[in-house]
């Protein structure tokens, strides 16, 4: 990523999301545009309105962002980087409001999921909302005590409400994975690169087994993969998203993708970039 070429940030949400956070996190003197949605953001860059969007890609503890599976495979983006962010979540309620006064808690659905044990815990009902920020200010704007929102402490500040309780999430190590996305791919000059990609199996027994073979005699190491649904081939094929320790650039990698090809349709890059340092460090924890 060459912070200092973008001057304007694609972001999903409204102001005080976590998304926000990632991309000031990331790019902190670009401005950041907002958009209601993923697909909104992901078309600004691939328009030129934005020179990249930083959008959600997975929880450590929620599992992936639904929405950018579905987007990616027909996005003309490249990923040129990822940022891990802790996410804190805090009860936000009215200025008059106390935690007994809470009937009924909004956020995004991957909030509610992180802080589903708790939520359940204190007897509140939950109610989806478009992303955090937008629950905060949503609850800023309505002034009833009988709601909260799950949200940043940043947008207890910015929309006015009182932080009725920090920590709300399940467990302890909550990380967002966010990636960065640009119209032309990177040449990452890293010791330690990922290369992430899409691809269709063929209909044929043991598929998927072939089909990371390569990476297994090639000496890849597989750091996530998951499959995802292909609308248009929904009974025929399987599509998946693999990430992957390498760079297109290595042999060991072409020849890995050369093995994929003979067991697979639709074979697509989505980029290589340098691991992000709190993966390094959570790796080296373990």
């Amino acid at each position: 990523m060459q912070k200092n070429e973008t001057k304007s940030i694609a972001c999903q949400g409204c102001a005080g999301a976590f998304s926000h956070l990632a991309a000031q996190s990331v790019f902190p003197t670009a401005e950041i545009v907002f958009y209601p949605t993923f697909k909104q953001a992901l078309d600004a860059v691939a328009q030129g309105d934005s020179d990249a969007a930083v959008v959600p890609v997975e929880n450590s503890s929620a599992g992936r962002v639904a929405d950018i599976h579905r987007l990616l495979p027909q996005a003309d983006l490249f990923v040129t980087g990822e940022k891990f962010i802790p996410v804190r979540h805090c009860l936000l309620g009215t200025s008059a409001a106390c935690l007994s006064d809470v009937k009924t808690v909004l956020s995004h659905p991957q909030a509610l999921a992180q802080c589903r044990g708790n939520l359940t815990k204190k007897g509140f009902a939950a109610e989806a909302c478009a992303n955090t920020a937008e629950a905060a200010k949503t609850v800023a704007e309505r002034g009833d005590k009988t709601l909260a929102a799950l949200a940043s402490a940043a947008a207890a500040e910015l929309y006015g409400l009182k932080i009725l309780e920090t920590d709300m999430q399940d467990f302890d190590l909550n990380m967002t994975r966010f990636w960065v996305l640009e119209r032309a791919p990177r040449t990452p000059d890293t010791k330690h690169p990922i290369t992430s990609l899409i691809f269709k199996v063929k209909n044929v027994p043991a598929v998927l087994y072939k089909c990371l073979g390569g990476f297994a005699t090639n000496g890849i190491n597989l750091l996530r993969i998951e499959s995802f649904v292909d609308a248009n081939r929904f009974f025929a094929n399987a599509a998946f998203l693999v990430d992957v320790a390498a760079d297109t650039r290595d042999k060991a990698f072409r020849s890995a993708v050369d093995e994929l090809a003979f067991f697979s349709d639709d074979i697509k890059i989505l980029g290589t970039y340098a691991a992000d340092a709190a993966r390094l460090n959570g790796l080296n924890r373990q």
